[in-house]
């Protein structure tokens, strides 16, 4: 999908989808031993006595294979996906084995008044499991150009 949208064409309501990509429990291990070194994210046997009670994902892991799957493919702007801030949630764990899609919709869309070549686009984007539950809730405001004030400036 191209990277071909800009401000004037979204909407609220307006959604994508992405593809799926299946998380194992090497990966789960091997992001925990270099960013999130904690033992429900470690070790199967150590994760059973956890607030978990398994082996789980970290939500910094879940959080860049979302990232990941939006910038192959999700979300087409002009300028990629240029963040400007947001709030993100895991409302349950991933565990090895989840295939995990991501569903975007524009919540809103605000062009800038100091700056009239972009706006901020509010997506929420549900990070969801093969059973369609909710393991990751992002709500993240993204800077996009605008076509018109873009072409008068190319």
């Amino acid at each position: 999908m191209p990277n071909d949208h800009f401000l004037e064409d979204l909407a609220p309501g307006r959604r994508w989808t992405t593809r799926s990509i299946e998380i194992a429990a090497e990966d789960i291990k091997a992001f925990a031993a270099l960013y999130d070194r904690q033992p429900f994210h470690l070790d199967e046997e150590a994760a059973k006595s956890t607030f978990f009670r398994g082996l789980a994902a970290s939500g910094w892991h879940v959080a860049s294979l979302t990232m990941r799957l939006l910038t192959q493919d999700g979300v087409p702007f002009a300028w990629g996906l240029v963040g400007a801030g947001g709030e993100i949630s895991w409302p349950q764990p991933t565990r090895a084995g989840d295939v995990l899609t991501v569903f975007s919709e524009v919540v809103e869309v605000t062009p800038s008044r100091s700056r009239p070549d972009r706006g901020i686009v509010t997506l929420r984007n549900e990070t969801r499991n093969q059973r369609g539950e909710v393991v990751q809730i992002l709500v993240a405001k993204a800077v996009v150009p605008s076509r018109a004030a873009t072409a008068v400036a190319g």
